[in-house]
This record gives C-alpha cells, sequence and structure tokens, in this order.
C-alpha cells in the first residue's frame, strides 16, 4: 500500500492525578478511544490506516507523585489488559494505533518509562520506543548500560516496517531534538508518529516550526496529535488545545485541526511520492548530503548529559534539575 489516510486524533485527557482509581480512568479513557477511532473510521471510510494519539492521552502527567506511586498509578504491563483493549481497538477497525503511555519493566522494578507502541490490524505489537529525552520521567539512556545489553539499539531506536510504509515515533518535545529524527530516518524512517500534548497557538510554536523542519531535513511524513483539551487539573485547560497537523516531505501542512476533540487533522500519505523524492539526486536531498562520520567525530568531544544516571535506582524530582544545572555549567560554564 503506497497511499493511504492518516489521522492525527484529537482527543481529551482527563488527568488521574488524585483520582479515586486510576485503573478504572484507564479503563474509560480506552473505551472513549475505542469509540473515536470508530467513528472515524466511519467518517474517513477504510482507506484510513494510521492513528495517532496524543502523548500521555490515558492519564495526564506525573506532578508531585514519587516513581513509585506514578509507576503504581499510571503505568501499564507491556503484556497487561490496556495494551490487550488497544489491539483490540486497532484489529475492530483495521488501523495502525500509535498510542503513548507510562509502562513498567520488569528489568527496572523501581522506574518506569514513557513509551510509544504502534500495534497493528494484527493486534500485534510492531513497535515498542521509550523516550529518549524527558525532564522528568527516566529514559534508556538513564539506564543506558543494562538496557542496550538487554534490549540492543534495535530496541532503543526502533523503525517499524509495515505495509504502510517505515513508521517511527517522536514523543513531544522530541520533534525539537534533530539528531533523534535523523539517526530514525537513517535507520528507514518515512513517517514520523508525534503523540504530544504541547501548548497551542494560532502563532507558529517551536514544536510547529520543528515538525517542519524535521520533515523537510529527513523528506519524511509528520502525523502529529495533540490533545484536545486537559481535565483534572489545575493547569487551564485548553492551553493544550489544538493543532494536530499533518506535514509533508516539503514542510507544508497537509491538514491541521482547531481547538476541541476533532479528526480533522487527516490526509493522505503517499508513499510514491516520499521515495521518489528520496531518490532524486539534488541540492534537496538532504539526507544524502549528510557528513555522518564529521558529526560522529565532532560529538564526541563534548561533554553533555552523562549515562547511567538512575543506575542506582529511583531519584527524586530535584536529582533531574540539578544533572541539568550540571550539564549546562560544562557546556558554558
Amino acid at each position: 500500500m503506497t497511499a493511504y489516510t492518516a489521522l492525527a486524533l484529537q482527543v481529551r485527557t482527563r488527568s488521574i492525578n488524585g483520582a479515586a482509581d486510576p485503573r478504572a480512568e484507564i479503563r474509560a479513557a480506552i473505551e472513549r478511544i475505542g469509540a473515536q477511532v470508530g467513528g472515524s473510521k466511519a467518517w474517513l471510510g477504510p482507506g484510513l490506516r494510521l492513528v495517532v494519539l496524543p502523548e500521555y492521552v490515558l492519564t495526564g502527567f506525573p506532578m508531585r507523585e514519587s516513581f513509585a506511586e506514578w509507576r503504581e498509578q499510571a503505568a501499564l504491563d507491556p503484556d497487561g489488559p490496556e495494551y490487550r483493549a488497544l489491539a483490540g481497538i486497532a484489529v475492530a477497525h483495521d488501523v495502525f494505533l500509535c498510542v503513548n503511555a507510562y509502562e513498567r519493566d520488569e528489568h527496572f522494578p523501581e522506574l518506569y518509562f514513557q513509551a510509544s507502541v504502534i500495534l497493528s490490524p494484527a493486534g500485534k505489537t510492531v513497535l515498542r520506543y521509550r523516550r529518549l529525552h524527558s525532564m522528568f520521567t527516566p529514559t534508556p539512556y538513564d539506564v543506558w548500560g543494562d538496557y542496550v545489553e538487554i534490549y540492543g539499539m534495535d530496541g532503543v531506536l526502533p523503525v517499524a516496517r509495515t505495509e504502510i510504509g517505515n513508521l517511527a515515533v517522536l514523543a513531544s518535545e522530541e520533534i525539537l531534538m534533530p539528531e533523534l529524527a535523523r539517526a530514525l530516518a537513517l535507520r528507514g524512517a518515512e513517517v514520523f508518529c508525534h503523540p504530544t500534548s504541547e501548548a497551542s497557538s494560532p502563532a507558529l510554536t517551536p514544536k510547529a516550526i520543528a515538525r517542519r523542519a524535521r520533515a523537510v531535513e529527513n523528506l519524511a511524513y509528520v502525523v502529529s496529535a495533540n490533545t484536545g483539551g486537559l481535565s483534572g487539573i489545575a493547569i487551564p485547560g485548553d492551553s493544550t488545545n489544538g493543532g494536530s497537523e499533518l506535514i509533508d516531505h516539503e514542510g507544508r501542512a497537509l491538514a491541521q485541526a482547531g481547538a476541541g476533540e476533532s479528526l480533522v487533522a487527516a490526509a493522505e500519505l503517499d508513499l510514491t511520492v516520499l521515495r521518489r523524492a528520496r531518490r532524486r539526486p539534488g541540492m534537496a536531498n538532504l539526507p544524502s548530503r549528510v557528513k555522518t562520520a564529521l558529526w560522529a567525530e565532532e560529538y564526541a568531544r563534548h561533554d553533555g548529559e552523562p549515562p547511567g544516571g538512575l543506575a542506582g535506582g529511583a531519584r527524586d524530582r530535584a536529582w533531574f534539575r540539578t544533572r541539568q544545572a550540571e550539564t549546562i555549567e560544562r557546556l558554558y560554564g
């Protein structure tokens, strides 16, 4: 299949912070998503094959909760009932479903990760990506040696080769990290799924600018699903509301949603056009012009954020700020 409809499904997130029964709230969120995916398929037609959901759409994000508390309240088991229910949605509506959630890992029992999972129309997990850049959430880089030994680099930087193209994920603010997108593109990624929950504005925001840059730099599509509002916490709910969009490999917006829950951010992705652009010599073929050896050598000279910071176990929130301050001092002090 070289042309199909992709949807950045803009749905409201209900935070579970302080909920009496967080697991019941998660189940209710999955039921709402199932209904909206079904409605979207009926509205957009059988050509709909890829649905991307917003960031942490089942739970919202941790605030004052400790690692242990949030892991208990919000984190899913990779083979747990929540993922089985989400896989059922993908099967029922014949779509690839990209969901972002917090999840546990038996190898790191004190921690949790923010994961993006792509489920196939057969109900299989075809991609599991754990976010590598996060201000306050543990990442694979924080337990780097053990993580790579267990999962390998293919588990750190996964690309799913499917009948609707080569899919990869950039989670939320990771759209601002050009190295990650480039690494995934070099591994073959053609479509970047971008679950996000971000400040929306009529003007171009940093993330909106970055979506266009990542698409042009890598000759790739970006399917970016933002939250359709956030409830249950003190942050004004419409601060993260609207702006879901699909960007093509020339940086053009194919579709954009306004505020509220919406299926408006849907458009056709044409892989034949994309692949033809990737194989055409010229100035615009930026991936073919990257000096990988040059940048590998230069990056190795700089002392940025060190790996393995959580190898000894969980830390409190203040540790993340301290680590960043120390990195800033090394880079600029």
